[in-house]
């Protein structure tokens, strides 16, 4: 006898109704492109053999949880989102939340992102001063162009640092 699936076993991708809120600003812009402190985040979404991930989706929160957006990944697995640094929490760097949505997996995955300008705050930052360096370099974006790019690895020798939830 075969037992219906549930929606956790019939994983994506079933992104687009997701990112198409209207009327409202692009979901992928936690910030108005106009604001000074607004900057461009760009990176690329991929598997354990560095492979694009051309279906994904991703969610960037500030840490204290006032902006959110998100952006499906394009067929080179590239996303972008215009933000701004948030407000640290107290004894943190400051850092957005990143939530990872892709087919194949039963429920997201969490990260986060560090900024590159804050050497200090992010060498006393908890979480940050536990890692080693290959894996701090995992969530610390790196200035590109007039933008910060970031990638997420899935897997392998590049893996991003991921959180239990």
């Amino acid at each position: 006898m075969s037992m219906p699936r549930t929606p956790s076993q019939t994983v994506g991708p079933y992104y687009a109704i997701g990112l198409t809120r209207a009327p409202r600003a692009p979901q992928n812009e936690l910030v108005d492109r106009s604001d000074p402190a607004a900057t461009v985040l760009v990176g690329q979404l991929v598997d354990g053999q560095g492979s694009p991930i051309s279906d994904g989706m991703i969610e960037a929160w500030d840490s204290v949880g006032k902006r959110w957006g998100r952006s499906g990944t394009d067929g080179e697995g590239r996303f972008s989102f215009v933000v701004a640094k948030p407000e640290a929490r107290p004894g943190e760097a400051p850092r957005l939340d990143v939530l990872v949505f892709a087919r194949g997996l039963l429920r997201h995955q969490v990260t986060r992102v560090y900024f590159p300008d804050e050497a200090e705050a992010n060498a006393a930052d908890p979480v940050l001063s536990a890692l080693d360096d290959e894996q701090r370099a995992s969530l610390v974006a790196v200035p590109e162009d007039g933008a910060l790019h970031w990638d997420i690895h899935m897997q392998g020798e590049q893996a991003t640092v991921f959180f239990t939830h």
